[in-house]
């Protein structure tokens, strides 16, 4: 196979290899430190509301602060940033473990911890994602992504169940430990990576004016609203079955923990098996008959689930819904990732994050009333149901191909010698455009300047308009 194609091409820079293998290393103590967390809460209190609140701390970060932290990662150096969260969560989990060791936790402050650590995530995750541009080749992108899936997927698999042994015999303390020294190896492999920087050419957007830039490229960029949106839908609806899960083990299985540890590993594999299958079905398969086939075998897993009763059915089909999450979302992630300037890649992530986590908590909370309402069983259904009308909003919303366009600065530009001496404060500069266009195209071209007019508000332009000369009925001027 080409080595643009295999899956593991990206391992062969070694900046990346350092960067992925600490990163798995960090991921590992981090779901330690989850089994930890929530084991602990469960000896401070017999509420069912903070006990479930310790997963809600970590992921509610997230959606808060993923747009911000997107912003400054197009703002400032992007490793320095990830350093910066790196050891923001070391000092974090450094102080858990010391209170929970001295015996000064209580539940409030355990959520405290875990909601400070989910901003360290939430700081770290745009510049991690959007800074894998800066390590490996494009060509090699889809195959990065895929690979930080298949190490989550593979740490996921093993590390609850670790995590569960280290509390069970080391209590949770001991979790939080271990999870704290989890974080020096990536601290060190950032330190060594030398990322080569671009001169800057222009001042460095402020927090406030970058935020809104952001959100005003993404509600301009038709092909971003449409991942978005996918991954919003299939965030919500696929969700139910990790949510679900432990009640399918208990209720429909008749298991216990043995069970649900078995269940929630194969869904694991099925994931590290869906990330190593990624590149070579790119090569054959559109970007929307991917999203589709994930859609519908996620459906129809999800339904194997809400019929049988067996084990054995649940093994497969825990298998395919898994291989059609990392699918699914792997393409969502390099879709944005290639289908956005690198001056505004780190808000794009952070919104499709947010979109995605929103759909994922909203879809918690739905599937779980479901299966108070309707049971277990009629949940799952349900759930199988929204996924294959996911599937057919591609008839209406079909995602768009990625990797054509380099969006890249050409680096052509120069700028023209002025008499004045502009500088940040010098405010708006008018720019005008003239065409000559002959009556047979005046359709054509009219058609473009609407798109134009999109493309110049979302770059940032104000006050647009396209103007005709009275006198000369083939001459027009730009203005904005």
């Amino acid at each position: 196979m080409a080595p643009r194609s295999s899956a593991l091409a990206p391992l062969r820079e070694k900046t990346f290899r350092r960067i992925w293998t600490a990163n798995q290393i960090s991921t590992f103590g981090g779901l330690i430190q989850g089994v930890g967390a929530a084991w602990m809460m469960t000896s401070l209190t017999t509420s069912e509301s903070l006990i479930a609140l310790v997963q809600a701390s970590t992921t509610l970060p997230v959606m808060l602060f993923s747009l911000g932290a997107g912003a400054l990662a197009d703002s400032f150096d992007r490793r320095s940033l990830m350093l910066v969260a790196q050891l923001f969560m070391l000092t974090a989990s450094l102080a858990l473990t010391v209170t929970a060791y001295a015996g000064w936790l209580t539940p409030w402050s355990l959520l405290g911890f875990t909601f400070l650590i989910g901003i360290g995530t939430a700081l770290n995750n745009p510049a991690f994602q959007a800074g894998l541009g800066d390590i490996v080749p494009r060509e090699h992108l889809p195959e990065a992504v895929s690979l930080n899936g298949i190490g989550f997927n593979l740490m996921r698999s093993v590390g609850p169940a670790i995590g569960g042994i280290i509390v069970a015999a080391a209590g949770a303390a001991t979790a939080f430990t271990l999870n704290t020294l989890t974080y020096l190896p990536l601290i060190a492999v950032l330190q060594l990576w030398k990322p080569v920087r671009k001169p800057a050419t222009i001042p460095r957007e402020a927090f406030g004016p970058a935020v809104s830039a952001g959100l005003r490229y993404a509600a301009m960029s038709p092909n971003l609203l449409k991942v978005m949106a996918r991954g919003m839908v299939f965030g919500f609806g696929a969700i139910s079955l990790l949510a679900l899960l432990p009640l399918v083990a208990r209720d429909l299985l008749q298991g216990g923990a043995v069970t649900y540890g078995v269940t929630l590993g194969c869904y694991g594999i099925g994931a590290v098996a869906g990330g190593v299958m990624n590149a070579s079905i790119r090569q054959i398969l559109t970007s929307e008959a991917i999203v589709r086939l994930a859609f519908l075998a996620f459906a129809l897993a999800v339904l194997i689930l809400s019929l049988s009763q067996s084990l054995w059915l649940y093994i497969p089909a825990l298998l395919v819904a898994g291989a059609s999450w990392v699918l699914a979302l792997s393409l969502f992630n390099v879709t944005v990732q290639l289908s956005s300037p690198r001056w505004v890649v780190g808000r794009m992530l952070s919104i499709y994050q947010m979109a995605t986590f929103g759909g994922m908590a909203v879809g918690s909370w739905v599937w779980g009333a479901t299966a108070a309402s309707f049971g277990t069983q009629g949940a799952l259904q349900l759930s199988a149901l929204c996924m294959v009308l996911g599937a057919l909003l591609g008839l209406r919303f079909a995602m768009p191909e990625f990797g054509k366009v380099d969006l890249d600065p050409s680096g052509r530009f120069k700028e023209p010698v002025l008499r004045l001496d502009l500088q940040g404060r010098s405010g708006p500069i008018m720019i005008l455009i003239d065409y000559v266009i002959a009556p047979e195209d005046i359709a054509a071209f009219l058609t473009a300047m609407a798109d134009r007019r999109r493309i110049r508000r979302r770059d940032g332009a104000r006050n647009w308009v396209l103007l005709r000369d009275l006198a000369h009925a083939d001459h027009w001027t730009e203005s904005y």
